[in-house]
């Protein structure tokens, strides 16, 4: 068998090459706009309200079907605690959660969402007048929460 030590002279010129180096220049560019487009759609306010950026013009409800039960639920009885009052939106949550058992395990982050925003329009005196055991203390404690 017989080695050259005669260099290629064109090495790493090949299709490969030519690949790697479109990906290397194509690739960041596409990282940078596919991260402006996922921050324009996280809600930074840290409330439920809707004024979270939309990185298209469409209207947001029509997507609504392809949310999450679990979060469909939160926005419609957050929206009823302001129309209406806490207790009206604590008792909507127990009736959906003995209809539909799969959202017992959000029931916990819902009434506490709840609490949060029940002192935010009510206030924390008159908030946690609202509060009973609609999955166990949760309302409460996003009450408690929402006061310090």
């Amino acid at each position: 068998m017989k080695h050259t030590t005669t260099p290629r002279t064109r090495r790493g010129r090949g299709p490969a090459h030519r690949i790697g180096r479109t990906l290397a220049l194509v690739l960041p560019v596409v990282l940078v706009l596919s991260g402006t487009l996922a921050v324009t759609r996280v809600n930074w306010s840290g409330g439920s309200s809707n004024s979270v950026l939309a990185a298209s013009s469409e209207d947001v409800s029509t997507h609504s079907s392809s949310r999450a039960p679990q979060d469909v639920l939160r926005d419609k009885l957050l929206l009823e605690l302001q129309e209406k009052n806490p207790g009206v939106a604590l008792t909507h949550l127990q009736q959906a959660v003995n209809d539909r058992p799969s959202l017992a395990r959000h029931c916990v982050s819902i009434a506490r969402a709840l609490g949060r925003a029940a002192v935010r329009v009510y206030g924390p005196t008159r908030a946690q007048s609202y509060a009973r055991p609609v999955c166990d203390t949760s309302f409460a404690s996003g009450v408690a929460t929402q006061q310090g």
